[in-house]
C-alpha cells in the first residue's frame, strides 16, 4: 500500500518566512488648542436671576364679622322620621333586696363546723402466722440446664501514635503577612464651599471636568491589511484514500431476499397487511399453575386441644427454699447514740401548745365583732375594756405581748 495521502500530495511544504513587525510612527502632538465647547455651553442662554412671587394669597388683616350661614348636605337630605319610640323588650325587674342584715357566712362555714381531734383507725391488716414452715426449693430449670461458657477476650484496637510535624509552625497569618500598617492620607472632603446668599453673580460656565481634564495623547490606530488569497493552480482531487485504493470492480448492490408479494387486482378492498400474512397466530394451550407438592399430612381426627404444658407437666409438691436473711439477734436495748452533733447540743425542747384558732370559742378570749373583711375579732378577758389592741396571727398565740386575736371565717 502506498503511504501517500491526499494531504501529502496536494498540500506541499512552503517556505516559512519570519513575521515582520510593523513599526509605529512616532506620535506628534497637535499644535492647535482644544475648544472645550459643549452643547450646554452653546445652547444655554443665561438669564437674570430674580426672586419668584409667592402663589399663596396674603392674609387679610380685617376679617369679615358677619356670621356664616351654612347648611351641610347631611342635614338637608337626611331628616329624622316622626315615629314613636319603641319600648325595650327586657324582662321586668322583680328583684327586691332583703331587709334583714347580711350575716356574711359562707356555705363552707355552715356545712363544715369545727370539730375536735378524731382518732383514726389503722387499715393495716393484722399479722397472720405462716401456714407452711417448709422452706421453698430454689432449684429452677435455668440453674439445672445453664452451661457457663468461657468468655472470649475482647479485641482492643491499638490507637496509632501521634506523630508531630517536623516543620516548625511559623505562626503567620494572611493578615500578619500582608498587612503593613502604613499611614494613609486623611480623606479630603469633595463638598463644594457654601455659597453665601445674596450674591447676584451670573452662573459660572466652568465645571470640574473642564478645570481638571487633561487631553491625553491619542496614538494612531494601526490596522493591518489582510493578505490576499491566492488560489492554487492545480485542480484539487476530491478522492479519499478509501475511494482511491479500496475498489471492488465486481461489486453490485445487495438484492433483497424477500419474495415479491403478488399484487391482487380486484374490486374488493384487500385488508391483508404484512403483519397478518407473516405473523400467524399460534395454537397455544393454557399452562397450568405449578403448585408445590404438599409434604405435610393433615390429620383427619379432630383436635384434642391439649397443650404441651398440659401433656408433659408433672405437678410437684411445694418445697421451701432456704432463706438467706441473717437471723434476728433479738431486741436491742436502749443504748444511747454515741457522738455529739450541733443539733443535740443546741436544741432546746419547747412545749407544743394548741393554736387558739382551732377552738370554736378560744379560751381566754371574748368575741367582739366581725370586721368588713369577714374576720372575727376576739379580745382577751383581762383587757376587754381597753380599746388599744393589735391583731394577733393564728401562729403567734404564745406571744404574751399580742393582745388581740383575728380569726378568718
Amino acid at each position: 500500500m502506498e503511504g501517500l495521502t491526499t494531504a501529502r500530495r496536494d498540500f506541499g511544504p512552503h517556505k516559512v518566512v519570519p513575521v515582520k513587525v510593523h513599526q509605529h510612527k512616532p506620535f506628534v502632538p497637535s499644535e492647535e488648542n482644544m475648544d472645550l465647547l459643549t452643547t450646554y455651553k452653546q445652547d444655554y442662554n443665561s438669564y437674570a436671576v430674580c426672586r419668584a412671587d409667592p402663589i399663596k394669597p396674603r392674609d387679610n388683616k380685617y376679617p369679615c364679622g358677619d356670621k356664616m350661614e351654612c347648611l351641610p348636605t347631611y342635614k338637608a337630605d337626611y331628616l329624622p322620621w316622626n315615629q314613636p319610640r319603641r319600648e325595650l323588650l327586657r324582662p321586668e325587674h322583680k328583684y327586691r333586696p332583703a331587709s334583714t342584715r347580711f350575716d356574711s357566712r359562707t356555705t363552707h362555714q355552715d356545712d363544715y363546723p369545727i370539730k375536735g381531734l378524731v382518732n383514726t383507725v389503722s387499715c393495716k391488716p393484722p399479722p397472720v402466722p405462716k401456714l407452711c414452715n417448709i422452706p421453698l426449693e430454689d432449684l429452677t430449670n435455668y440453674k439445672m440446664s445453664y452451661v457457663a461458657h468461657p468468655v472470649e477476650k475482647r479485641f482492643v484496637y491499638e490507637a496509632e501514635k501521634f506523630r508531630p510535624c517536623e516543620i516548625p509552625f511559623d505562626s503567620l497569618t494572611t493578615h500578619k503577612e500582608s498587612y503593613r500598617g502604613l499611614m494613609g492620607e486623611p480623606a479630603r472632603s469633595l463638598k463644594p464651599p457654601a455659597r453665601p446668599p445674596g450674591l447676584g453673580t451670573p452662573f459660572s460656565n466652568t465645571t470640574e471636568f473642564r478645570d481638571k481634564y487633561q487631553a491625553w495623547p491619542t496614538p494612531q490606530v494601526f490596522s493591518k491589511a489582510p493578505i490576499t488569497y491566492v488560489p492554487p493552480e492545480e485542480k484539487m482531487d476530491l478522492l479519499t484514500t478509501v475511494q482511491a485504493h479500496y475498489t471492488y470492480p465486481k461489486g453490485a448492490p445487495a438484492q433483497s431476499c424477500r419474495p415479491v408479494l403478488p399484487i391482487k387486482k380486484s374490486s374488493r378492498f384487500e385488508s391483508s397487511t404484512t403483519t397478518k400474512d407473516d405473523y400467524k397466530q399460534w395454537a397455544s394451550m393454557r399452562t397450568e399453575l405449578v403448585k408445590p407438592t404438599p409434604q405435610l399430612n393433615l390429620p383427619t381426627e379432630p383436635l384434642d386441644c391439649l397443650t404441651t404444658t398440659r401433656a408433659h407437666y408433672v405437678p410437684h409438691p411445694p418445697s421451701n427454699t432456704k432463706s438467706c436473711k441473717p437471723p434476728w439477734s433479738g431486741p436491742r436495748g436502749n443504748i444511747p447514740v454515741e457522738g455529739q452533733t450541733t443539733y443535740t447540743i443546741s436544741f432546746t425542747p419547747k412545749e407544743m401548745g394548741r393554736c387558739p384558732a382551732s377552738y370554736p370559742e378560744p379560751p381566754g378570749y371574748t368575741f367582739q365583732e366581725v370586721d368588713p373583711f369577714g374576720h372575727r375579732m376576739y379580745r382577751p378577758v383581762s383587757q376587754a375594756g381597753s380599746r388599744q389592741s393589735s391583731r394577733l396571727s393564728v401562729g403567734d398565740s404564745g406571744n404574751p405581748n399580742q393582745r388581740e386575736l383575728s380569726v378568718s371565717v
